[in-house]
């Protein structure tokens, strides 16, 4: 799995070396930009992490690199800090997908919680990416009477609705059944549901 990378722009010089060194001292590995420009130029899309972010910056501002992040499905999560901040803004920085907005000067605690706050975020985001690829992997593996038997367990129907939908004998759906729990992967009713539900798959019958 990738080290995650806490990526600092700023165009302070002081501001990019002191949050460096409190963040390499805390065990975190930074990179510093004095520009959003220079941050695209540099960064590779398929790496994780977290943006330290100024607001105010030369040339494309912070929110503006939220946005273009954004709607280029890039997800960091980025923690905002500024000596400029006001309610709308720090609103629009949460919008575009910011987990802290918080005020210069700052104490070392605050950014590291936030920075940290940031990665889980992230992290998380990540686990839930490659769960609902490795789902819809094993869906494609179903047939469509599988496919249409799964249908029906996540929508909460019991063997003998599946059966007389499909017109098919109960005792069919529960082979069909258990060959669904086998290739999803699923030890349980229960967990087959959420994981289903948890990648977003309502699969409708073939």
């Amino acid at each position: 799995m990738p080290i995650s990378m806490v990526y600092v722009i700023d165009d302070d010089p002081g501001v990019r070396a002191s949050l460096r060194s409190l963040l390499e001292a805390a065990g975190l590995p930074a990179e510093c930009f004095s520009s959003c420009t220079e941050f695209l130029d540099r960064y590779q899309p398929d790496c994780s992490g977290c943006l330290v972010l100024d607001v105010r910056l030369p040339g494309m501002s912070g929110l503006d690199l939220q946005r273009k992040l954004r709607d280029d499905g890039l997800n960091l999560p980025a923690v905002i800090i500024t000596g400029h901040g006001d309610v709308p803004m720090a609103v629009e920085a949460m919008k575009c997908g910011a987990t802290d907005f918080i005020e210069k000067p700052f104490t070392a605690d605050i950014i590291l919680e936030s920075v940290k706050r940031a990665l889980r975020k992230q992290e998380s985001q990540a686990a839930a990416t490659l769960t609902a690829a490795q789902t819809l992997e094993r869906l494609d593996t179903l047939t469509p009477r599988e496919k249409q038997v799964l249908n029906g367990l996540v929508t909460g129907q019991q063997n003998k609705i599946i059966a007389h939908e499909m017109g098919i004998s109960a005792r069919t759906v529960e082979i069909h059944r258990a060959r669904v729990m086998q290739k999803m992967q699923a030890k349980s009713l229960p967990e087959l549901v959420r994981t289903a539900v948890y990648a977003g798959i309502l699969p409708k019958a073939s």
